[in-house]
């Protein structure tokens, strides 16, 4: 899992391990890394730290090349790093945002896949949860009840890129066991939505499930813990 060392990521890792899976957790941060990972083993649970900064190529493959080492497969990739950098409205926006923006919640889910995908096929049946958000939908977001303080032009439409990569994807693979979808966790209180009216427990219910989908179960799809999320 990409960004697993906080937050959400870090209690979609604690409720997969529940389950019996080993998390790995991903994270840019070392020490903050190994921290969740001490936390983790704490209670009980089976975490290991993989250094893994998603706007990193070289980062990226040696953390596919460590899980291969040691594991073997990978069943479960959730793409859960991400960043929310916007300080002005759309017409404000300085590109450099917009780039920096793409490069880690964009660029950095792609390759991330990319690398991964070799280890999810080795697996039974490999799951692909792609964090995306309600501000990801053009639905939501072109209606007339979205606030305009969350018109956050890169953050929004880095999730609805999300969202496309995740059909794409969901179409190439769909004759193999792999499923891909994309999640909308909600708004979940942590350190980048403060104001969150979720909490990180709620916030993993449909991450969770999406990436434990039965054989029968969707791919190519946008949900959260209800149900459908329209495009």
């Amino acid at each position: 899992m990409t960004g697993a060392n906080k937050g959400i990521g870090l209690e979609i890792a604690r409720q997969l391990s529940r389950l019996g899976h080993t998390a790995l957790i991903g994270a840019r941060d070392a020490t903050r890394g190994q921290a969740a990972v001490r936390q983790l083993q704490a209670e009980g649970l089976d975490a290991v730290f993989l250094p893994l900064d998603v706007t990193d190529q070289p980062s990226i493959d040696a953390a596919a090349h460590a899980v291969e080492e040691r594991f073997g497969r990978l069943d479960v990739l959730v793409n859960n790093a991400a960043v929310a950098m916007d300080d002005a409205p759309p017409s404000g926006l300085d590109v450099a945002i917009l780039r920096r923006t793409y490069e880690t919640n964009v660029f950095g889910v792609f390759a991330v896949i990319r690398a991964m995908l070799p280890l999810l096929y080795k697996a039974d049946a490999g799951r692909i949860v792609n964090m995306s958000s309600g501000a990801g939908s053009l639905t939501l977001v072109s209606g007339p009840d979205w606030r305009p303080e969350w018109n956050t032009l890169a953050y929004n439409s880095s999730k609805s890129a999300v969202n496309a990569i995740t059909v794409h994807f969901a179409a190439e693979l769909r004759s193999t066991p792999i499923k891909v979808n994309a999640v909308n966790p909600g708004y979940v209180r942590t350190d980048m939505s403060p104001e969150g009216d979720r909490t990180v427990e709620q916030g993993a219910i449909a991450p969770v499930r999406l990436a434990t989908l039965p054989a029968d179960g969707p791919t190519g799809g946008f949900f959260d813990e209800n149900g459908i999320v329209a495009w």
